[in-house]
């Protein structure tokens, strides 16, 4: 709970990081807003092994229906809605995975696995009838639409991998390296924490703001921050990843599926944001062994390109997805 807790408080502290002031570059939340309204839609709950997932369902365009996978584990869709302006084209379905956002809480360590969350998908595209779809992951969410095609490939039409994390061990040796690019005192504070096993200080609390209000979020759309930190499952994040996007411990630490890429046969389009903690050079690596895929770089944004940049990721997205519905 005090782990918890420090998060929620760090919130304050990872908006005003983020917040770098001066004149809002073209592309972000505050100028572009109108650009990615979205029709009205409406909410519903599923009943899973272990709760019930909260889901969000709009648009009802012809093209192929797109389903939204958020980052974390652990974490929730919040960040996503600006992609539910692809609704005028497209029913858009937003969820949040069980244990977090609006879903119900999760404790049982059994379930915290890629497995349980690639079942946890299909019951909910089941359940919405949808027999093929596109979807869209984004972090640890490109982990499971990757893995659920594994399972699946009949039900998948195509994939947005969105800041890639297929490669584990890269991530977490780019992220150490990222480490290195902070202020003195945060390299310390971190430091002393990860010999300590202690992650509650004050000190390491600022220097993961440090950390995300340069490679996570530039432009942090403050309400969707706070509900995000406020409704966070730090079991299944510490679990799954570790105690930070910089200290990775947890069961995925060794995942890397890119011998799995050259074998992927629908369209991909990965994104990027310019200033990634996913790293657009890696991210380049992960698209030269997916055959026929694209690549886009999201000018001006860190991780959570959706924040930082929306108008060009609905674009980039956008458009892939129309050149899809086409090529069906």
């Amino acid at each position: 709970m005090k782990r918890h807790l420090a998060l929620v408080a760090l919130a304050a502290t990872l908006t005003a990081c983020g917040d770098r002031g001066g004149t809002p570059q073209a592309g972000t939340a505050g100028t572009q807003a109108a650009e990615t309204m979205a029709p009205a839609g409406q909410e519903g709950r599923l009943a899973v092994p272990g709760g019930e997932i909260w889901y969000y369902v709009v648009g009802d365009g012809a093209g192929t229906p797109v389903i939204l996978l958020h980052g974390g584990p652990g974490y929730s869709s919040y960040y996503l809605k600006p992609l539910e302006a692809l609704g005028t084209d497209r029913t858009v379905v937003r969820y949040d995975q069980l244990g977090g956002g609006k879903s119900s809480d999760l404790s049982d360590t059994t379930m915290f696995t890629i497995p349980h969350f690639v079942a946890e998908l299909d019951s909910l595209r089941s359940h919405l009838g949808y027999d093929r779809v596109d979807l869209l992951g984004h972090s640890w969410g490109t982990i499971l639409a990757l893995e659920y095609y594994r399972a699946h490939p009949e039900h998948v039409v195509s994939m947005v991998l969105a800041s890639p994390a297929l490669d584990i061990p890269a991530w977490e040796e780019n992220a150490r390296a990222l480490v290195k690019t902070l202020s003195d005192s945060a390299q310390q504070a971190i430091k002393v924490a990860e010999e300590n096993d202690d992650y509650e200080s004050d000190a390491y609390q600022n220097a993961m703001g440090e950390f995300y209000g340069r490679y996570v979020w530039r432009h942090p759309v403050e309400a969707d921050l706070d509900s995000t930190m406020a409704t966070v499952n730090m079991g299944i994040y510490d679990y799954m990843q570790g105690p930070s996007e910089f200290t990775i411990t947890g069961t995925l630490k060794s995942y890397d599926a890119t011998s799995f890429l050259p074998q992927v046969k629908v369209p991909v389009l990965y994104t990027v944001g310019e200033f990634d903690e996913a790293n657009p050079d890696i991210v380049r690596r992960f698209a030269d062994l997916t055959p026929g895929s694209q690549l886009a770089v999201i000018p001006g944004a860190a991780h959570i390109t959706t924040w930082d940049n929306p108008t060009d990721m609905v674009k980039v997205v956008r458009d892939f997805l129309h050149k899809v519905d086409g090529g069906s």
